[in-house]
């Protein structure tokens, strides 16, 4: 059994940066609660509770938190990456890949495999193509997108630090500068297939803002964030951006699927805001219950994001299997049973989280230098295969149903295998000498 959360808190060194502990739960949380909120289920199938009331989705504004939490991800990247290099002589990149991605890889795949299992009995069974099972197997490994970005995010580490370490504000400029090309190239020019670089462009350039916390060198978080707003909302205003920075049904641009300049300029004045705030919420955190609090949700925040949505569908699923009233979304009806879904997936969330929190749980990892082309080869087999999934869902285990991935044709099979394979070299790309690292 791991430490628990009270021993780990009272064991924290007093140098780390607690705060980058809250956001990391803070975004996720949010995310959670936001899915929860937009997933609007009918007897027709399941919408987007924004797309039906346009003027929520000014929302998304607040509610759109992935950019902090790769921020986040930037900021302890860059640490742990600068640790192993003190630490070791020769190439580090392996060990830095398996420390950063054993606890992200193991419940996911957990989870992968558990939903692949469930929709694959669905499918044998003939009740695939249901109202709720159908929308269900097709959305429920959706939000792994994210993870797919953040492995890629992890893979590149190494080069962008030092890259951010020779120019610091001008790497992150060089990035932002690109994604403002592509989407000129995209909307001005029409250049196909263009838009696609954003996915590495946008988020690497938030990526790299973490890189600058880390040294200390965002010191105007203010005119950051005032910067970040004023440029999202021009662009929006005047440009050919909508209102929603998460993805909307139909709609003809999306600020998200790719990202573009104006979710950029969004991810800036999250940034900023959360840099304000940094010096109260460090005070706040110095309490030792509170603390121990975000301790104990630390070690639980991704079997927790893993799983929100299962428990979302499982309250939706047994209102309709017993019979009662799912009033029409967005009516008043709808609203007053909004708190009582939301404290049911939570409740329910949380014995998910009691079932497979196990895997989330730090185990031995090797901090010797290892194969670099083999993790390498690992993470990108991984990132295809999550991104993959992420695009195909569950729904056409058995009859061969695909997406294209960088102009690839991939099935929710092929995703799974490469996802897998991936894994187990990044695991094998290191010698057996193996320590335990402390999470």
């Amino acid at each position: 059994m791991g430490q628990t959360a009270k021993a780990m808190a009272a064991a924290t060194p007093a140098q780390r940066d607690r705060y980058i502990d809250l956001l990391r739960v803070a975004s996720l949380g949010t995310v959670i609660a936001g899915h929860w909120l937009m997933a609007a289920v009918s007897g027709d199938g399941i919408g987007n509770l924004l797309a039906l009331v346009p003027p929520l989705q000014v929302l998304t504004w607040g509610l759109q938190i992935m950019p902090v939490f790769f921020f986040v991800g930037g900021f302890s990247h860059a640490l742990s990456y600068r640790s192993l290099v003190r630490r070791d002589d020769g190439p580090v990149y392996a060990a830095f890949l398996r420390a950063r991605l054993q606890r992200l890889l193991r419940p996911t795949l957990v989870f992968v495999l558990v939903w692949a299992a469930l929709a694959l009995g669905v499918q044998l069974a003939g009740r695939g193509d249901g109202v709720l099972s159908g929308a269900a197997l097709r959305m429920v490994t959706q939000p792994l997108w994210f993870i797919g970005i953040y492995l890629a995010m992890v893979a590149f580490t190494p080069p962008l630090l030092k890259l951010h370490e020779r120019h610091g504000w001008a790497a992150f400029a060089g990035l932002f500068g690109a994604a403002a090309v592509v989407d000129v190239l995209r909307f001005a020019l029409g250049v196909p297939y263009v838009e696609f670089l954003n996915f590495a462009l946008v988020w690497l350039a938030v990526h790299q803002l973490g890189f600058l916390r880390a040294d200390g060198r965002i010191r105007r978080p203010a005119l950051l964030a005032a910067a970040g707003l004023a440029g999202a909302a021009l662009l929006v205003a005047y440009g050919p951006y909508p209102l929603s920075m998460v993805g909307m049904p139909g709609e003809k641009v999306s600020n998200m699927a790719p990202p573009t300049l104006a979710l950029l300029c969004h991810g800036l004045w999250l940034v900023g805001v959360v840099q304000l705030l940094a010096r109260p919420a460090t005070a706040w955190l110095a309490r030792p219950r509170v603390w121990r609090g975000v301790v104990a949700a630390n070690g639980i925040a991704m079997t927790a994001f893993l799983w929100h949505l299962t428990a979302m569908l499982a309250v939706y699923g047994a209102q309709l299997a017993l019979g009662l009233d799912l009033p029409a979304p967005a009516t008043a009806a709808w609203w007053a049973q909004v708190p009582v879904r939301i404290l049911l997936a939570g409740a329910l969330t949380a014995l998910l989280v009691a079932a497979f929190r196990r895997f989330e749980a730090p185990a031995a990892a090797s901090t010797a230098p290892g194969s670099g082309p083999r993790a390498a080869l690992g993470i990108t087999l991984c990132l295809l295969g999550i991104l993959g999934l992420s695009m195909t869902g569950l729904g056409g285990l058995l009859d061969g149903h695909s997406a294209t991935l960088i102009a690839l044709p991939v099935t929710a099979p092929l995703a799974i295998g490469m996802a897998l394979t991936g894994w187990l070299l990044v695991e094998r790309s290191g010698p057996a000498r193996r320590v335990r690292l402390r999470g």
